[in-house]
């Protein structure tokens, strides 16, 4: 507004003074002309006034905005300056407050550091008292502190061992009831649904011949069919004064089953010369392995598994011509499978990978005469090495033990091991490992403190350990019961379970007279 009212009052100073100058350069002029200067003049004046008035009034707008402005400026600045003060006067008090603080803490400080002063004195006063006291007592009692906490510990210890027993026996006793009952009743129902041979067939390995005629022809001319029989199989031929038989020496089973296959074939073509032996081991050879072949195809097929390696089939199939303690461990593997199952099936675990470890649990006794190691590491190795499950490699490695079992699966197979192996009929025992067996468990339970006399029974199966009844109380046969179990399964090896049978009585005897 102000530049405005400055620029028309220029304007019209600037039009007038032209008016003035046109005005004395033209004296000759015209009233007309005068009248229409003059009205100029005017007209110019009118408006210098009105820009003069327009200009003020802009100036004081402008005055007055500014002075408004000034005020609100003011008023902030003092409600800033208000605001300041009051956080001032707030710093000050929190200053205050704080050096109240330091000072409290500095009293505390100084209290404290006289109490820790005061209470350390206490702990050294009553320190010596108590060294005085110990001294006293060692004196009165005959002891030194070492033996006093020696004597002590034993007899805390000793209650310890009591009321552990006695909570043992209650716990046991409640386990027992449920547990034990359980666990028969389904070992018992796989037995029973499991319709297995009684007696597995040991592998033959005797071949009867038509007539001793055929001994001669089998030996050749200076003995050159007999060698090249044995030089192309690997077994030792035995021909001696028994009757209308050859019998057959290896310890290779497959090499044993190819000789069995090819004298057989041989004596029934009648022509035996060393080229006809060969030829006729190579097919007997492609025999066997086929026939290995299809004997693991139909244990998986039978037990419904699949995706088993070729390989590890293929080694399954070899079970056939191997046998432990005279039981067939081909038949003997198609028997743990089928009670893994079915004892899985009562449990509610999966059936198939219970199946499917019972089949594979013997594996490695396939190969166990041609690799060093347990039977049970060498199986684990080769299904680990054939993409197997750890569930699987863990339950062939645990079931004798070489490793510690931490699965259903794995105690599963242990259990179903032990059926197959251990029920009559099913292994031949040698009578000098059976007597030793027995005298070893009796030996274990007479070395412990308290037991009069033990008796294995039950082909051992069972060892009752009769204990002093002055020695050993009720609580402690709980104990004793698990600490001689515990001992027979550190130091010896048997199929199955071995049950330990505590018994205590006390016996009064009086005479009448």
């Amino acid at each position: 507004m102000v530049i405005i009212a400055v620029v028309a009052i220029g304007a019209g100073v600037v039009i007038a003074s032209l008016m003035n100058r046109k005005v004395v350069e033209k004296e000759p002029v015209t009233e007309d002309a005068g009248r229409l200067v003059e009205n100029a003049r005017r007209e110019a004046d009118t408006i210098l006034k009105e820009a003069s008035l327009k200009a003020k009034d802009a100036v004081l707008q402008a005055k007055t905005e500014a002075e408004q402005e000034a005020k609100e400026k003011k008023k902030d600045l003092q409600a800033l300056e208000k605001r300041l003060q009051l956080k001032e006067e707030n710093l000050d008090k929190k200053m205050n407050l704080f050096d109240q603080r330091d000072a409290e803490l500095i009293k505390r400080e100084q209290s404290i550091s006289s109490r820790d002063q005061a209470l350390q004195q206490k702990e050294e006063k009553v320190s010596q008292i108590i060294e005085e006291q110990r001294s006293k007592l060692e004196t009165i009692s005959g002891m030194t502190a070492a033996e006093a906490k020696k004597v002590l510990m034993e007899e805390m210890e000793n209650e310890a061992k009591m009321d552990a027993a006695k909570r043992i026996k209650a716990i046991e006793e409640e386990a027992r009831e449920t547990a034990d009952k359980k666990s028969k009743e389904i070992m018992a129902l796989a037995i029973q649904r499991y319709a297995g041979e009684y007696v597995a067939e040991r592998t033959v390995s005797v071949v009867a011949l038509p007539s001793d005629e055929m001994k001669g022809r089998i030996i050749g001319r200076e003995g050159r069919n007999i060698r090249a029989l044995e030089a192309a199989t690997g077994i030792d031929l035995i021909i001696d004064d028994t009757p209308e038989a050859v019998i057959l020496s290896g310890f290779n089973p497959v090499r044993r089953e190819v000789a069995k296959i090819a004298l057989e074939k041989l004596i029934g073509d009648g022509r035996i010369h060393p080229g006809r032996i060969e030829e006729v081991v190579s097919k007997a050879e492609a025999e066997v392995e086929q026939a290995i072949k299809e004997a693991g195809d139909q244990a998986a097929f039978d037990l419904g598994v699949h995706g088993i390696h070729p390989e590890i089939l293929k080694l399954i199939g070899r079970l056939r011509y191997r046998t432990s303690y005279s039981q067939n461990v081909y038949l003997h593997s198609l028997e743990v499978a089928f009670l893994c199952g079915i004892m899985a099936a009562e449990l509610g675990i999966n059936v198939k990978q219970a199946k499917r470890a019972g089949l594979l649990h013997d594996l490695g006794k396939a190969v166990d005469h041609e690799i060093e190691g347990s039977h049970a590491v060498i199986g684990a190795d080769i299904a680990r090495k054939y993409g197997e499950s750890p569930k699987i490699v863990h339950a062939i490695m645990a079931h004798h033990e070489d490793e510690k079992p931490n699965s259903i699966l794995a105690v599963l197979v242990q259990a179903a091991d032990a059926l197959s192996g251990a029920r009559p009929g099913a292994r031949r025992e040698m009578m000098e490992t059976y007597v030793k067996r027995l005298e070893d468990l009796e030996r274990i339970a007479t070395s412990f403190n308290g037991v009069t006399n033990s008796f294995a029974i039950q082909a051992g199966r069972e060892i009752r350990v009769m204990v002093s009844s002055d020695q050993v109380s009720d609580d402690q046969a709980v104990v004793l019961a698990k600490d001689v179990a515990k001992k027979i399964e550190a130091e010896m090896t048997y199929p199955g379970q071995i049950k330990v049978h505590v018994i205590r009585e006390t016996r009064a005897v009086e005479y009448a007279r």
